[in-house]
Protein backbone atom coordinates (compact mmCIF):
# COMPACT_ATOMS: atom_id res chain seq x y z
CA UNK A 1 0.00 0.00 0.00
CA UNK A 2 2.85 2.47 0.73
CA UNK A 3 4.59 2.06 -3.01
CA UNK A 4 1.10 3.00 -4.02
CA UNK A 5 1.12 5.68 -2.36
CA UNK A 6 4.73 7.00 -3.39
CA UNK A 7 3.79 6.17 -6.56
CA UNK A 8 0.22 8.75 -6.81
CA UNK A 9 2.93 11.64 -5.03
CA UNK A 10 5.12 10.91 -7.44
CA UNK A 11 2.90 11.05 -10.28
CA UNK A 12 1.38 14.05 -8.50
CA UNK A 13 4.53 15.75 -8.49
CA UNK A 14 5.13 14.89 -12.20
CA UNK A 15 1.47 16.49 -12.97
CA UNK A 16 2.36 19.38 -11.34
CA UNK A 17 5.32 20.39 -13.66
CA UNK A 18 3.59 20.75 -16.82
CA UNK A 19 0.81 22.58 -14.74
CA UNK A 20 2.79 25.40 -13.98
CA UNK A 21 5.36 25.13 -17.21
CA UNK A 22 1.77 25.56 -19.44
CA UNK A 23 -1.46 27.58 -19.26
CA UNK A 24 -3.40 24.43 -19.27
CA UNK A 25 -5.27 23.95 -15.51
CA UNK A 26 -6.10 20.27 -16.54
CA UNK A 27 -2.75 19.70 -15.08
CA UNK A 28 -3.02 21.00 -12.20
CA UNK A 29 -6.81 19.61 -11.46
CA UNK A 30 -4.81 16.02 -12.71
CA UNK A 31 -2.26 16.77 -9.60
CA UNK A 32 -4.94 17.71 -6.95
CA UNK A 33 -6.60 13.99 -7.76
CA UNK A 34 -3.53 12.13 -7.42
CA UNK A 35 -2.59 13.89 -4.42
CA UNK A 36 -6.05 13.29 -3.17
CA UNK A 37 -5.85 9.25 -4.05
CA UNK A 38 -2.64 9.17 -2.34
CA UNK A 39 -4.55 10.34 1.12
CA UNK A 40 -7.40 8.05 0.61
CA UNK A 41 -5.01 5.39 -0.02
CA UNK A 42 -3.50 6.09 3.20
CA UNK A 43 -6.70 6.35 5.68
CA UNK A 44 -7.47 2.50 4.08
CA UNK A 45 -4.30 1.27 5.02
CA UNK A 46 -4.75 2.75 8.69
CA UNK A 47 -8.18 1.66 8.63
CA UNK A 48 -7.30 -1.70 7.68
CA UNK A 49 -4.67 -2.39 10.08
CA UNK A 50 -6.16 -1.04 12.83
CA UNK A 51 -8.96 -3.48 11.97
CA UNK A 52 -6.80 -6.08 11.44
CA UNK A 53 -4.49 -5.44 13.74
CA UNK A 54 -1.29 -6.78 11.53
CA UNK A 55 1.30 -4.84 9.88
CA UNK A 56 1.47 -4.39 6.51
CA UNK A 57 5.01 -6.23 5.11
CA UNK A 58 7.88 -3.80 5.22
CA UNK A 59 6.79 -1.63 7.77
CA UNK A 60 8.17 -1.35 10.98
CA UNK A 61 5.93 0.15 13.40
CA UNK A 62 7.53 0.74 16.98
CA UNK A 63 4.35 -0.09 19.49
CA UNK A 64 4.51 0.26 23.28
CA UNK A 65 1.68 -1.67 24.04
CA UNK A 66 1.09 -4.78 25.64
CA UNK A 67 1.30 -7.51 22.51
CA UNK A 68 -1.36 -10.88 22.92
CA UNK A 69 1.87 -12.85 24.37
CA UNK A 70 3.03 -10.48 27.64
CA UNK A 71 1.79 -11.24 30.53
CA UNK A 72 -0.77 -8.09 31.68
CA UNK A 73 -0.94 -6.76 34.74
CA UNK A 74 -4.19 -6.84 36.71
CA UNK A 75 -5.68 -3.18 37.85
CA UNK A 76 -6.77 -2.19 40.68
CA UNK A 77 -3.45 -3.50 43.22
CA UNK A 78 -4.77 -6.96 41.91
CA UNK A 79 -1.53 -7.66 40.54
CA UNK A 80 0.99 -6.79 43.27
CA UNK A 81 2.32 -10.22 43.23
CA UNK A 82 4.95 -10.97 40.10
CA UNK A 83 3.45 -12.71 37.07
CA UNK A 84 4.29 -15.62 36.57
CA UNK A 85 6.05 -16.01 33.18
CA UNK A 86 8.21 -18.79 31.68
CA UNK A 87 11.57 -18.58 31.41
CA UNK A 88 12.18 -17.43 27.90
CA UNK A 89 9.50 -14.58 28.61
CA UNK A 90 12.12 -12.98 31.24
CA UNK A 91 12.76 -9.96 28.67
CA UNK A 92 9.52 -8.72 28.04
CA UNK A 93 8.98 -5.62 30.01
CA UNK A 94 5.73 -5.49 32.63
CA UNK A 95 3.40 -3.21 32.01
CA UNK A 96 2.95 0.05 33.02
CA UNK A 97 1.14 1.11 36.62
CA UNK A 98 -2.12 2.95 35.69
CA UNK A 99 -1.42 5.99 38.05
CA UNK A 100 -4.18 8.06 39.83
CA UNK A 101 -3.65 11.47 38.83
CA UNK A 102 -3.37 12.19 42.66
CA UNK A 103 -0.78 10.03 43.31
CA UNK A 104 1.08 11.21 40.21
CA UNK A 105 0.95 14.82 41.44
CA UNK A 106 2.81 13.76 44.65
CA UNK A 107 5.03 11.24 43.15
CA UNK A 108 6.72 14.52 41.09
CA UNK A 109 7.80 16.05 44.18
CA UNK A 110 9.47 13.25 45.64
CA UNK A 111 13.36 12.70 45.61
CA UNK A 112 12.64 9.26 46.91
CA UNK A 113 14.62 6.77 45.24
CA UNK A 114 13.22 4.14 42.99
CA UNK A 115 15.54 1.65 40.49
CA UNK A 116 15.89 1.31 36.79
CA UNK A 117 17.74 -0.98 34.35
CA UNK A 118 19.16 0.27 31.30
CA UNK A 119 18.02 -0.07 28.31
CA UNK A 120 14.34 -0.61 30.00
CA UNK A 121 11.22 2.22 30.30
CA UNK A 122 10.11 1.28 33.59
CA UNK A 123 11.26 2.31 37.28
CA UNK A 124 10.54 0.10 40.03
CA UNK A 125 10.58 -0.03 43.74
CA UNK A 126 13.54 -1.58 45.70
CA UNK A 127 11.82 -5.00 46.34
CA UNK A 128 10.19 -5.53 43.41
CA UNK A 129 9.43 -8.94 42.38
CA UNK A 130 10.35 -8.22 38.53
CA UNK A 131 13.58 -6.39 38.92
CA UNK A 132 14.83 -9.93 41.32
CA UNK A 133 18.78 -10.13 40.97
CA UNK A 134 18.74 -7.96 37.76
CA UNK A 135 21.65 -5.52 38.07
CA UNK A 136 19.65 -1.72 38.37
CA UNK A 137 20.97 1.88 38.97
CA UNK A 138 19.10 4.10 42.11
CA UNK A 139 18.02 7.41 40.77
CA UNK A 140 15.66 9.57 42.46
CA UNK A 141 11.70 9.42 41.22
CA UNK A 142 11.36 12.80 40.19
CA UNK A 143 14.51 12.52 37.70
CA UNK A 144 13.47 9.30 36.72
CA UNK A 145 10.01 10.63 35.67
CA UNK A 146 11.83 13.50 34.05
CA UNK A 147 14.16 11.22 31.81
CA UNK A 148 10.99 9.75 30.53
CA UNK A 149 10.91 6.44 32.84
CA UNK A 150 7.26 5.22 33.75
CA UNK A 151 5.85 3.32 36.46
CA UNK A 152 6.07 -0.44 36.84
CA UNK A 153 2.58 -2.25 37.20
CA UNK A 154 4.36 -4.75 38.88
CA UNK A 155 6.09 -3.11 41.88
CA UNK A 156 3.34 -0.15 41.62
CA UNK A 157 6.24 2.51 42.44
CA UNK A 158 3.96 5.15 42.27
CA UNK A 159 1.56 3.71 44.80
CA UNK A 160 3.32 2.87 47.27
CA UNK A 161 5.06 6.05 47.36
CA UNK A 162 2.21 8.09 47.29
CA UNK A 163 0.63 6.00 50.52
CA UNK A 164 4.09 6.72 52.10
CA UNK A 165 4.28 10.51 51.78
CA UNK A 166 0.61 10.68 52.75
CA UNK A 167 1.18 8.06 56.33
CA UNK A 168 4.45 10.54 56.80
CA UNK A 169 2.34 13.66 56.26
CA UNK A 170 -0.27 12.26 58.92
CA UNK A 171 2.27 10.96 61.80
CA UNK A 172 3.93 14.53 61.34
CA UNK A 173 0.84 16.55 61.61
CA UNK A 174 -0.01 14.41 64.92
Amino acid sequence: MLYTVLLLVLAALGLLVPALTSAQTHWAWLSVGASGAAAVVLVLDWWLRRRSGTQAAGTAVVDHQVSAGDQRSVPGGAGDEAPESPPDQAHLEPGEEDTDAADALIVSELTDEVRVLDERPRYHLADCSWLAARASLGLPVDEARQLGFTPCAVCRPDAGLADRKRTADRSEAD
